[in-house]
């Protein structure tokens, strides 16, 4: 089936998804039924939601529940401040050496604590012209991040349009895709998709954003494994949760089986502090006491940095 069909199979409203995990009354009352920012829950991950509980790690992560709606103290809209690092209405650079597009406000699924959830996206302008001529004109920046929302909402014809202006800037070395696709649409992943990375110049890094293990099947696996023949690194970033992955049974299943497939955990993100996610934030300390727990019975490399960002700091902060 073709990616873009699979996406139109997503579900969009609370009331299908309530009908389909056979939800009681007092369950769907829980639910937010018009939310400020719209359910979007690809099938694929939807069909591994338990049914008839709210006690799922992944219906925690993407249906959209009445709490949300309680103002948090010290949660905003913008809690990383994004607005004042914009070169442009669709580049931002926080840290030094790399910069980071926005390449979409389009994703495949919306995450319940999704930073950028409120963030006042460029729709109008289909080119990337300012972006590209900055940074033309920047060379201390050796790398690109392609963020969004998701790069791989793009069309291949546009993404690797794009792709080919960076790696045509001598000066950048490394081009890097962020993106949660192949969790709830490996099929993005298609021959032309690989055709286009395989085509590259540069060098290019693949960080996958998860946060479960359980949002994984042999599918998805398949999708990374092609993309790993081109030698292309895929490092993953999880965010810690409260009643998704806060336990250290949770984190040691994720991390083991990622670095079982060849990708290596990268970063464990403390949750940015963004209004309607408040229910999911786990205190620093216990943070510090998994990760503690998870470097006794396992390698180094299969434990991530738990971090967090803070505003006009020259790189994460590494809690731990």
């Amino acid at each position: 089936m073709n990616w873009k069909n699979t996406l139109r199979s997503n579900f969009t409203s609370a009331k299908m998804v309530s009908d389909f995990l056979q939800l009681d009354d007092a369950q769907r009352d829980m639910i937010d039924l018009d939310p400020s920012f719209s359910l979007l829950l690809p099938r694929r991950l939807a069909q591994k939601i338990e049914k008839g509980t709210l006690q799922d790690p992944i219906f925690a992560q993407f249906v959209p529940l009445k709490k949300e709606r309680t103002r948090a103290k010290n949660f905003s809209f913008d809690p990383l401040q994004e607005s004042h690092f914009q070169k442009s209405e669709k580049l931002l650079q926080k840290y030094e050496g790399r910069a980071l597009i926005l390449t979409t406000g389009a994703c495949a699924m919306h995450c319940r604590f999704c930073f950028r959830s409120h963030f006042h996206y460029d729709t109008k302008g289909h080119t990337f012209e300012k972006e590209i001529a900055t940074l033309k004109k920047s060379p201390s920046i050796e790398e690109v991040i392609l963020s969004g929302g998701d790069p791989l909402a793009l069309p291949n014809e546009k993404l690797f349009a794009l792709i080919d202006q960076i790696a045509s800037i001598d000066h950048i070395k490394r081009i890097r895709l962020h993106s949660r696709f192949p969790i709830g649409i490996p099929e993005r992943v298609d021959a032309d998709f690989l055709a286009g990375l395989a085509a590259c110049k540069k060098q290019l890094i693949f960080v996958l954003h998860t946060n479960h293990a359980r949002e994984f099947d042999s599918d998805v696996w398949q999708a990374l494994a092609e993309i790993q023949k081109f030698q292309i690194p895929i490092l993953s970033q999880s965010v810690l949760l409260k009643g998704v992955n806060d336990q250290k049974e949770a984190l040691y299943c994720l991390f083991s089986t990622l670095a079982n497939h060849g990708i290596i955990p990268y970063y464990l993100h403390r949750l940015d502090q963004v209004q309607q996610a408040a229910h999911f934030q786990v205190s620093p300390q216990k943070g510090k006491k998994i990760i503690q727990s998870l470097r006794k019975c396992l390698s180094g490399y299969c434990v991530p940095r738990f971090v967090e960002e803070i505003p006009n700091q020259p790189s994460k902060a590494i809690i731990l």
